[in-house]
């Protein structure tokens, strides 16, 4: 009996048709999702291909990328990402308050909006305002999703094996791709 299990389970893992039974380290994963915070869709592959990445490189987020570990084709699955397994808490230290007369007057001061800043080294930073007064605006350097809790809805549509060059690159070569 344990040999008949035994066998059965490797064969599974083994697949003869060299398609991965299940999400592991270095398989292809081809899935669609919905992201949703705060009962907001904030980011669907719905209407568009589904997302390819490779298991295990760091394509994704690490709390998503754990919860995907064994599931096969056409599992579907929801998955709360908290935020220090998402996009990080929100950090304190990466908010700055700048000049009003440093900014071009053509920039709207509204908080939410949008900006890229060079740094000192020349480094493009993204950046939103956050506060603004009649002296000083607030940048707030986080990532926009940074201390949120995230809410994947998942289905896994394929799973394949990368090609060598794809493991060496750490990253899912799509038609056209170049380097």
């Amino acid at each position: 009996m344990a040999r008949r299990i035994l066998s059965g389970y490797w064969r599974n893992r083994l697949n003869t048709s060299n398609t991965p039974a299940h999400i592991e380290d270095d398989v292809v994963v081809s899935m669609d999702y919905t992201l949703t915070v705060d009962n907001e869709v904030i980011d669907t592959s719905e209407g568009n291909e589904p997302i390819q990445f490779i298991q295990g490189h760091g394509n994704i987020i690490p709390g998503l990328e754990r919860a995907l570990y064994g599931m096969a084709a056409g599992d579907k699955k929801e998955v709360v990402v908290e935020a220090a397994d998402g996009y990080g808490e929100l950090d304190p230290e990466a908010f700055a308050e700048v000049s009003r007369d440093e900014f071009p007057p053509q920039i709207p001061m509204e908080v939410g909006i949008e900006l890229q800043i060079k740094d000192q080294s020349g480094d493009i930073m993204d950046a939103r305002i956050d506060a603004v007064n009649d002296e000083t605006v607030r940048l707030d350097f986080n990532h926009p999703l940074a201390g949120k809790q995230l809410n994947f809805s998942v289905e896994v549509v394929s799973l394949r094996q990368p090609s060598e060059e794809e493991l060496e690159h750490g990253h899912v070569h799509m038609p056209g791709h170049a380097h």
